[in-house]
């Protein structure tokens, strides 16, 4: 097995076992987060429904900021769109990636903009 298929199965398996434990209602949706090298995107998604009701990401943006900067900005995005559509709780979903660094910056500026999880 290649050094290349080990890391990617090891990161679906700590996806798949961070998602075990949660699920996306309606009353409390799911917000998931993607952070790749070069972009940062984040949904909330109803898994009842199977839908993604709210949508933000970097990709196509001209933004010459920090990736932390950039987190910090799709975090606050993300909680405003979500308040136009009346969704104030979530159930925070951080796919792979420990709640450090990146992942924390967004979900602080998400906080601090309203929505609570």
């Amino acid at each position: 097995m290649s050094e290349l298929h080990k890391k990617s199965q090891n990161a679906q398996q700590r996806s798949k076992r961070t998602r075990s434990n949660l699920r996306g209602t309606t009353q409390r949706p799911r917000l998931s987060v993607n952070i790749s090298n070069s972009h940062i995107s984040a949904q909330i998604i109803n898994d009842d429904e199977g839908k993604t009701l709210v949508y933000s990401t970097t990709s196509g943006r001209n933004l010459k900021t920090s990736m932390s900067e950039q987190a910090e900005f799709i975090g606050a995005d993300i909680a405003k769109k979500a308040k136009a559509k009346k969704i104030t709780k979530v159930v925070f979903d951080r796919g792979n990636k420990q709640y450090h660094g990146r992942v924390k910056l967004l979900a602080e500026s998400a906080r601090n903009e309203g929505l609570e999880f």
